[in-house]
């Protein structure tokens, strides 16, 4: 991977004891100018690393600090070309884990998530799966949203990045990974992945941040969101409704 810079723990060498976690994961953060935002999340990120779960930041060209801020608190810090789907590529590439998971930077995961992710992968058959969403905000509308946005999710196989896409590396691999498009690159990897197996679907919910629907209006979010997926599924580029969503 020339042109990429990357600070990264030795992993090799690693012991496991009796009762701990058996299968290695890779969490795979994106980030872009998140420098106000970074110390709640490299709190969070902390312990899971401790877990001995390998966490990969990939800043996407930040004019912030953040790169630098995340490898000050001791993180592995990988710059690569800008666009969420292309730096979550770039981060699965390097990472060693089984099971790589893709962490927005305004998510975070539920108390025992790494224990939930290892009890729903460990039949051979399982290749990927989601976590359900709870969305933080203000807004009585917002936990309708997300129960919606979760059976929608049931009924037809699709994550959203919301929702902590987690997936065997190996299938990532067969997938292509995330198609570098602009917008709806999770839509995409589900359509691909489901062709082979749906999703384990898990209850335990990650909570992430409403500001986006708060700031512009939950309801005209959810037209905006809406129209969004029904042009996609009709043939709309990405680049197309990437524009109409700034």
């Amino acid at each position: 991977m020339s042109g990429l810079h990357s600070e990264r723990p030795g992993l090799s060498g690693m012991r496991v004891r009796p009762g701990e976690r058996t299968t290695k994961l890779s969490i795979v953060v994106p980030i872009l100018d998140e420098a106000a935002a970074l110390p709640p999340l490299l709190a969070h990120l902390a312990p899971l690393q401790r877990q001995a779960c390998e966490v990969i930041l990939v800043d996407g060209g930040s004019t912030d600090g953040s790169a630098a801020l995340a490898r000050d608190s001791g993180f592995t810090v990988l710059d690569a070309p800008g666009g969420r789907a292309r730096q979550m590529n770039a981060g699965a590439d390097l990472a060693a884990g089984h099971i790589l998971l893709f962490l927005h930077a305004d998510t975070r995961l539920p108390p025992g998530a790494l224990q939930e992710i290892d009890r729903a992968m460990s039949p051979p058959k399982q290749e990927w799966g989601r976590f359900d969403v709870r969305i933080e905000g203000s807004s009585r509308w917002l936990p309708v949203i997300a129960a919606l946005m979760n059976l929608r999710s049931r009924l037809t196989g699709i994550a959203t990045g919301d929702q902590a896409i987690f997936v065997r590396r190996d299938v990532f691999q067969q997938a292509g990974g995330y198609t570098e498009q602009p917008l709806v690159e999770d839509i995409a990897l589900s359509r691909q992945i489901k062709g082979r197996a749906r999703p384990v679907c898990l209850r335990e919910c990650v909570t992430t941040s409403g500001r986006r629907w708060e700031s512009r209006g939950v309801w005209r979010t959810i037209l905006l969101m809406w129209t969004l997926r029904l042009r996609y599924w009709l043939g709309a580029s990405p680049e197309a409704l990437a524009r109409d969503y700034r």
